[in-house]
């Protein structure tokens, strides 16, 4: 038995806290609603990693933060299982304004709240904040309203938002290693030729031809990068913001994503994790009662590369004029036989949302599997770079210490 704090709301809809004790923390939130509280957060005492799915985050400098995905994905959670508790709309904001930790996130809500208690659907209250709530979450939880099942809707959008944010995480997180070794290397590296190399110049300026090639080599390097440093800062920096200006265009954002989905390895990591939120996304929306044609529409915004939004228009057409999914899925070129086999399968047996989100679940553990394996070959790859790199410059600095020793004097 482990001892569990929780936060819940009592059937007025008053917060309430305190500590049991229980197994698990489902048991813990079955006591809870015997006890005919709704639980809000529930989290084992001394152990943060304990908390559940419905904990708010919070943050000493919320106030100036924007909201996140991570917000957006505890709020549906949260708004789910109160509604499944069979609270009213506007009762269930009221309480998830007060557990809020985040400032600018509460206005948000509380906004909506005023806008539902005036008479506006949920939808149309969370329409007035496009930076927060896209295109796709409205139109679910316009679904979700139009069927009568808001609950079931928001309990599958937030297992979508969750899926999509650790797929996010999990990459972010794979590249923090590889980006600190790039980073500690290049330092080292600029020490050494800005700060060491021109203490053994000094020493060495008088030996003419009899220094080795290579201590030549970086004494002269060493010397340019002191000298034109700045021409060289200049030149990458005006270099990254005619990139970044011309990525920026139309014709610059879709180069840059035909260059992405091109690249070895990368491009491949890409089109998959594509093919990941594609099936997802679609799969979620078809489930929740969205027509497909509408769902391809708006699928349409959730894809990140330009090259694959628009073979989304072009099969977004075709679908429109009478075909099944898969067949211009497939002529597309992006997806792969799997995706497509598994989606004309389902198509045939009736299942295409549990078959779609079947195809996402695959695709996002083939992620996985090949960053790691990616991160697992980039790792020591770049050590030894790094090692090849500083290496030659100490060696380089010891041959030509051992020719001074080798001069006649």
């Amino acid at each position: 038995m482990s001892v569990y704090s929780y936060k819940a709301a009592d059937i007025s809809g008053k917060i309430v806290k305190g500590t049991l004790d229980a197994a698990d923390e489902k048991s813990a939130a079955d006591r809870l609603q015997d006890m005919g509280y709704i639980p809000i957060k529930i989290s084992q005492t001394g152990n943060a990693a304990g908390q559940t799915s419905l904990r708010l985050s919070g943050d000493i400098f919320s106030f100036f933060k924007k909201a996140s995905v991570r917000d957006v994905m505890l709020f549906t959670q949260d708004l789910s299982a109160l509604l499944t508790a069979g609270l009213p709309v506007d009762r269930a904001l009221s309480i998830l304004i007060s557990v809020t930790e985040k400032e600018k996130f509460k206005e948000i809500v509380r906004d909506i709240l005023k806008s539902v208690e005036g008479g506006s659907y949920l939808s149309d209250a969370m329409a007035k904040h496009p930076r927060v709530f896209s295109d796709f979450y409205v139109n679910m939880i316009r679904a979700g309203e139009a069927g009568g099942v808001l609950d079931a809707v928001l309990e599958r959008l937030g297992e979508f938002l969750e899926s999509s944010q650790e797929l996010r995480d999990y990459v972010k997180s794979a590249l923090i290693y590889p980006i600190f070794l790039v980073f500690a290397g290049g330092i080292s590296i600029i020490i050494l030729m800005t700060f060491v190399i021109p203490k053994f110049s000094v020493m060495f300026s008088d030996m003419g031809n009899a220094i080795p090639l290579s201590a030549w080599f970086l004494m002269g390097l060493s010397e340019f990068l002191r000298a034109y440093w700045w021409i060289i800062v200049g030149v990458m920096t005006a270099a990254y913001l005619s990139i970044h200006q011309y990525i920026r265009t139309p014709a610059g954002r879709l180069q840059s994503d035909i260059w992405k989905i091109r690249l070895p390895v990368i491009g491949d990591m890409v089109r998959k994790i594509e093919v990941a939120r594609f099936a997802r996304t679609l799969g979620t929306m078809i489930k929740s009662g969205v027509p497909i044609l509408q769902a391809l529409d708006l699928v349409k915004a959730i894809i990140g590369n330009r090259v694959i939004t628009g073979a989304m228009e072009r099969v977004h057409d075709r679908v429109k004029e009478g075909e099944r999914l898969s067949a211009p899925l497939k002529d597309t070129g992006i997806f792969p036989s799997l995706a497509v086999q598994m989606i004309t399968v389902g198509e045939e047996s009736g299942k295409l949302d549990e078959m779609l989100l079947r195809v996402a679940e695959n695709y996002e553990k083939v992620v996985r599997n090949t960053v790691k394996r990616f991160i697992s070959i980039l790792e020591p790859a770049m050590i030894l770079v790094m090692g090849l790199v500083v290496g030659f410059i100490v060696i380089s600095m010891l041959m030509a210490i051992f020719s001074m020793n080798e001069m006649p004097f």
